[in-house]
């Protein structure tokens, strides 16, 4: 038996138990981790550092800040969210009460990519333990640094047959996923999506995929230009463009396009100052795999801005294209970076040869002062979420579900959302015993149409 079988055993022993069901043993263990996180908040900005070069303040702001308030946000609400639930019992179950009740799947594992690996790996794992299960951590092996303080936190904070972390590669996953799991959490790109979910099949094991897309941002003539200019530069260059639900491609109606151009470039400067390379608040890209790939994305395309790299230090400007065509390297996939095409349009059939060519994605996006236009463009295309009149910040509110629809995801989660998706709800009828209608008892004789009109009459 391999240490991954042997760990996969253990928990499930443990689960068994009822140990990780019980609601203030929930609770002890988030306010540990909490504790454990508070403790080693500048290990965590460091390990972010080495692995995706991030300012402190980004790395607050995008990663240690959303877990912090994701832990206060559990902690305060684990009770409330664990209790049976009232419905409106059935006039057919007469005398009865119904309540749904929410319960763990059970063992739980958890692949996390290595984008935001400190952020992504632990808000589905806060989730997961809140709601029962236990849990087993695959973090990225991309984002080494962070995987490894994972692990000394998860150590730290959880008996190790309740939460733990594998570190490995790919094999690592295959290992893994072969496993009977209760349920299966993956967020990373939709070709891998589509092996976890063939493997969860085998044991018919629910699964929730945050995967990605051509996510499209759409920029009315009416749009506020400036404003409009600023939210796209912070959204789509932060973490360098390496975030699931950056604007991956600008459609700009053609009367705004240079104004519009023109504005981005000076927010860019604005942003980062003249020589980008030099800011502390531009990260990097994560690896030289995936900056060569981005590279060739822009070989032979019409520069706006940017364009410049430097393979040593894996930085890569924020970049504009002139009207890359449809069939271009930069326009088949997820860009995954900072480079930005500029796409003009003149009428909505444009737009919708364009958003239609691709797959669903997993954020749409759109900056209109019209609103007819708005209301158009959310009834008219098919995308996880989005923003009008900005980006990326509808994963900010934990009232709203996030993931996926179609190619981008099955499934999705964000603050109670999280403890729904990793709970399985029970429904239960308590009937009552001092009365007993013998109409639904055989012999049927003579019954039928006193049946019918008691439909009827409910």
């Amino acid at each position: 038996m391999t240490h991954i079988e042997e760990l996969h055993k253990a928990q499930n022993y443990f689960f068994k138990t009822r140990k990780a069901q019980d609601i203030k043993y929930r609770i002890q263990t988030l306010q540990r981790l909490k504790k454990v996180i508070e403790s080693k908040e500048q290990h965590i900005y460091k390990a972010l550092a080495e692995d995706l070069g991030k300012s402190e303040f980004e790395a607050f702001l995008t990663e240690y800040n959303v877990i912090i308030g994701e832990l206060k946000n559990y902690i305060s609400r684990i009770s409330k969210w664990s209790r049976p639930r009232r419905v409106r019992p059935s006039v057919l179950n007469f005398p009865s009460k119904a309540r749904i009740y929410p319960e763990p799947y059970g063992n739980v594992l958890i692949i996390s990519p290595w984008n935001y690996p400190f952020q992504l790996a632990l808000a589905p794992l806060i989730g997961a333990v809140a709601a029962g299960n236990t849990v087993v951590l695959k973090p990225s092996e991309f984002s080494n640094a962070t995987g490894l303080l994972l692990r000394e936190i998860i150590e730290e904070a959880f008996e190790k047959e309740h939460v733990s972390v594998a570190l490995g590669d790919a094999q690592t996953a295959q290992e893994l996923t072969a496993l009977p799991w209760n349920y299966v959490f993956f967020t990373g790109s939709p070709d891998v999506g589509k092996l976890i979910y063939q493997a969860a099949a085998k044991h018919l094991t629910p699964v929730t995929l945050e995967l990605g897309g051509k996510n499209p941002c759409v920029i009315h003539e009416s749009a506020h230009i400036k404003v409009t200019a600023k939210r796209i530069v912070w959204a789509k260059f932060l973490n360098a463009g390496q975030t699931c639900i950056a604007p991956d491609y600008l459609l700009v109606h053609k009367d705004i396009k240079e104004p519009l151009v023109k504005e981005i470039k000076i927010q860019i400067h604005n942003f980062f100052g003249k020589e980008v390379k030099d800011s502390p608040d531009f990260p990097r890209i994560n690896r030289k795999e995936h900056f060569d790939k981005l590279v060739k994305m822009m070989a032979g395309e019409s520069l706006i801005e940017g364009g410049d790299h430097i393979r040593e230090s894996l930085f890569i400007a924020p970049t504009l294209l002139n009207e890359p065509s449809r069939s271009s390297k930069v326009m088949e996939i997820e860009i995954f970076g900072p480079i930005l095409p500029v796409i003009s349009y003149s009428t909505k059939e444009d737009l919708e040869r364009w958003i239609d060519s691709y797959e669903k994605p997993l954020a749409g996006y759109c900056f209109t002062g019209s609103s007819r236009f708005e209301k158009w463009f959310i009834n008219r295309f098919s995308f996880g979420g989005g923003v009008i009149n900005d980006s990326i910040v509808h994963y900010l509110n934990d009232r709203l579900p996030f993931g996926g629809v179609g190619n981008s995801g099955i499934g999705s989660y964000n603050g109670q959302k999280t403890f729904e998706t990793f709970s399985h709800f029970k429904g239960v009828v308590h009937r009552g015993t001092w009365i007993d209608l013998p109409v639904v008892y055989a012999p049927y004789t003579h019954k039928l149409n006193r049946i019918k009109k008691l439909m009827n009459w409910l």
